[in-house]
């Protein structure tokens, strides 16, 4: 069993920048894919990020050049760092862990943390 816990978030200015952070529990996490999804109110959830158990990462079009994900697996977390924050980045972001399906291990979630972006 995996616990993701995320934190960091808030209300933030408009070019603002906060630190997002999960951090998971056991002793497997170096094997997992890392994502951050959000959610705004009345929107599906959307992939924001991705660091693979190997390191490379990817971007949602719309965040590209302004966030930067990243993962700590001596710390078993990993990271989203958004910058240039618009009221359109407003929403809850949640961790994933997700390993490759050969493994067989279920998909975690985190509870969420809140973003805000004031104009």
């Amino acid at each position: 069993q995996v616990q993701l816990v995320e934190s960091g978030g808030g209300l933030v200015q408009a070019g603002g920048s906060l630190r997002l952070s999960c951090a998971a529990s056991g002793s497997i996490f170096r094997i997992f894919d890392m994502r951050w999804y959000r959610q705004a109110p009345g929107k599906q959830r959307e992939l924001v990020a991705t660091v693979t158990s190997g390191g490379s990462t990817d971007y949602a079009d719309s965040v590209k050049g302004r966030f930067t994900i990243s993962r700590d697996n001596a710390k078993n977390t990993v990271y989203l760092q958004v910058n240039s924050l618009k009221p359109e980045d407003t929403a809850v972001y949640y961790c994933n862990a997700e390993a490759s399906p050969r493994l067989g291990l279920p998909t975690y979630w985190g509870q969420g943390t809140q973003v805000t972006v004031s104009s």
